[in-house]
């Protein structure tokens, strides 16, 4: 029993760093498009304003890194739900995820 608590809580470990590795990623592709895609087409942005987009905007990008950066955090985030999935674990317990 013991052994399977530890378990647990080394998958739930695992989760949380994937939660924030996936959070970087796309705070990373949305940089990378306000670096260049966006300045390319002279878009520009006043202090307050903000930047509303759907994670499809990553898929349509002219930037082959930025297209390779959204398919792995697309294959990370489903990873991440097949283990929520798989395990048997309360809401408390992931609400890192939320």
């Amino acid at each position: 029993m013991k052994t399977k608590k530890k378990y647990n809580k080394q998958v739930l470990k695992s989760l949380e760093n994937m939660a924030q590795t996936e959070h970087a990623l796309l705070e990373s592709m949305t940089n990378m498009m306000l670096l260049k895609e966006l300045k390319k087409n002279n878009i520009t942005f006043s202090k307050g304003d903000t930047f509303s987009f759907e994670d499809s905007i990553f898929d349509e990008s002219e930037d082959k890194n930025i297209r390779k950066l959204a398919k792995l955090r697309r294959k990370m985030l489903k990873t991440m739900n097949d283990l929520v999935e798989k395990n048997d674990f309360s809401d408390k317990q992931i609400e890192f995820l939320a």
